[in-house]
């Protein structure tokens, strides 16, 4: 058990130094078995954190994300973080304001997290396989870059189905109703 998450620190560490020793625009510490995002890698990459523009903490046990973590990142324009825990963002998702492709795929949000209809240059939103219910159809509408909006497997009410179309002028991905759980 000390061994593995010994070698888990160790994967984490590794992806940071890279990260901070190439310039990179990138911070991949996905499947590192993350509970929170950690503390000490503020501290690592604060010389680096306006270059960094896509962060992946896909496929972690992630069940929130603090302030912290989006006032840090605030020049992200791609933030992964499906197959988690997560059921809420925190406000200070508002401040990323070039952020442009969101993954919350494959979490435990039951809330649209509306947040999001405030991010101007926000192209893309993946919301599958979450109990979301209803959605700001009008909030949506109103957002200048918005692209897609997955929501597949999500147990929509018949409002927004109905609601939705005549408004959007982007793609609304929905499953058939009464689907709910992804294909084999």
């Amino acid at each position: 058990m000390l061994r593995k998450m010994g070698e888990a620190v160790a994967r984490v560490a590794r992806k940071v130094n890279e990260t901070v020793e190439s310039g990179s625009d990138t911070l991949d510490l996905a499947e590192c078995k993350l509970v929170s995002f950690p503390i000490g890698i503020y501290k690592v990459l604060r010389n680096v954190t306006d270059q960094i523009h896509l962060i992946t903490l896909a496929n972690n046990e992630l069940k929130s994300l603090t302030s912290k973590f989006m006032t840090t990142f605030s020049q992200l324009q791609e933030l992964r973080l499906e197959g988690n825990f997560l059921h809420r963002l925190p406000n200070e998702v508002s401040t990323l304001h070039h952020l442009r492709t969101i993954d919350l795929s494959r979490n435990q949000f039951r809330d649209f997290p509306e947040q999001l209809t405030t991010l101007p240059a926000l192209e893309t939103i993946n919301l599958e396989e979450n109990e979301i219910v209803d959605v700001p159809v009008e909030k949506l509408a109103a957002m200048p870059a918005l692209r897609t909006i997955n929501l597949r497997f999500n147990p929509l009410n018949a409002e927004v189905r109905v609601i939705a179309p005549p408004l959007i002028k982007f793609d609304m991905l929905m499953s058939p109703e009464g689907a709910r759980a992804s294909p084999p």
